[in-house]
């Protein structure tokens, strides 16, 4: 039994350390995924909403801490059990999304390793049994070190870490980008399809809600079913169209970029922008939360740059008239572009942020507080 429950002491341990550094590399990730658990249509917590960044923050540096104080044997039968109550409140949210398909991915582990919902579920299904072992055996559980000192010391040289850390990534950049649109990585190709790399796509299903007229019995089918049954001759039945949904029947390969499509005075210039030689792209998600002096500061890059002959965009989800109020209120020479929010905060957590692409490749990537100047732009190379 020690070995069992010592075994559980290190693996739990070590993964909740792994899993909160994960999501403290990228709070503000963490805190879009919980935004969509507030949503009206998930479990409808709107008033959280407004502190779903703070609370993020609380819960990865939560998930590291407990992780440390097990390892290091620190008051076991109040991280057990804190330990217990956390992954008992994951599996609900894990479960919730894969059962109801509400949320697509947890965020379980950033995304440095998507996992689907029903794997998250599974992943916590493990991990509430090794911490059950933990709970039962939780007398075997002994400090690491005799000296209380140096286990509360560890403790604390943990709490600062992690609170420099979360405050270091949301004042810059995550350390390290796992997304789609890091530095290096060419736009184009993230959004060619399966049939475009000769690789097997997905197969997806239509499922419809049909009602029985007279009795009010309502059955789910799919589209195979609707067409091999002829269910369009089934007269006593209606077609609930309200209620269609489409579900993945298959996996295969899904371009890790998509919904990136960039319109302009209303015209799509996407492929435009991404065969230019060089463009600096500043990219705002929502211009009504935009840093104001940020943007104003942007000015020191942009013009210099428009002198020298460049071209420069800006591209948010806020558009038309507001838009052109506040382009005149920070005084930008440049124009102003729309693409869909969720994208744009995907591109940079940042608000405003910073790219440089070259022939659609990400050269250079920035937040705001660490505006490059023209010579740094000219340094960088190609990849």
């Amino acid at each position: 039994m020690k070995l069992i429950v010592w075994f559980s002491r290190v693996f739990v341990g070590v993964l909740f350390i792994f899993s909160g550094l994960v999501k403290l590399n990228d709070p503000l990730g963490f805190s879009y995924k919980l935004e969509d658990y507030f949503a009206p249509d998930v479990l409808n917590l709107m008033f959280l909403e407004p502190f779903a960044l703070s609370l993020a923050v609380f819960l990865v540096i939560l998930e590291v801490l407990l992780g440390v104080a097990l390892l290091l044997g620190f008051k076991t039968k109040l991280t057990v059990w804190s330990l217990f109550l956390l992954i008992v409140f994951f599996t609900f949210l894990t479960f919730y999304s894969a059962y109801f398909n509400k949320v697509t991915d947890c965020g379980c582990f950033g995304d440095a390793i998507p996992l689907t919902p029903w794997q998250s579920f599974f992943k916590d299904i493990i991990l509430l049994v090794f911490i059950l072992i933990l709970l039962l055996g939780q007398r075997t559980i002994k400090p690491l070190f005799y000296n209380p000192k140096v286990t509360q010391g560890l403790l604390a040289v943990s709490v600062l870490l992690c609170a420099w850390f979360g405050y270091h990534v949301l004042n810059h950049l995550p350390v390290k980008d796992f997304r789609p649109y890091a530095v290096g990585k060419n736009l184009e190709e993230g959004m060619k399809s399966a049939d475009e790399l000769g690789l097997e796509g997905p197969e997806f299903q239509t499922i419809f809600t049909m009602k029985n007229k007279e009795t009010g019995e309502q059955v789910e089918i799919s589209n195979v079913q609707y067409s091999d049954e002829k269910w369009w001759e089934k007269t006593e039945y209606e077609l609930l169209s309200d209620l269609t949904r489409f579900v993945k029947v298959k996996d295969g390969y899904e371009p890790p970029i998509h919904d990136f499509s960039i319109t302009l005075n209303g015209a799509d210039v996407t492929w435009e922008v991404l065969q230019k030689d060089e463009i600096l792209v500043f990219i705002a998600s929502n211009l009504k939360k935009s840093n104001g002096k940020a943007l104003e500061k942007l000015n020191q890059l942009a013009n210099p740059y428009l002198d020298a002959g460049g071209e420069v965009v800006l591209i948010s989800s806020t558009g038309g008239a507001e838009a052109e109020a506040i382009r005149h209120e920070v005084q930008h020479a440049f124009p102003y572009a729309t693409m869909d929010e969720t994208t744009l905060k995907t591109i940079v957590r940042s608000n405003p942020g910073i790219l440089l692409l070259r022939k659609g490749t990400v050269i250079g990537k920035w937040h705001y507080n660490d505006l490059p100047t023209i010579e740094t732009l000219n340094r960088i190379e190609s990849h």
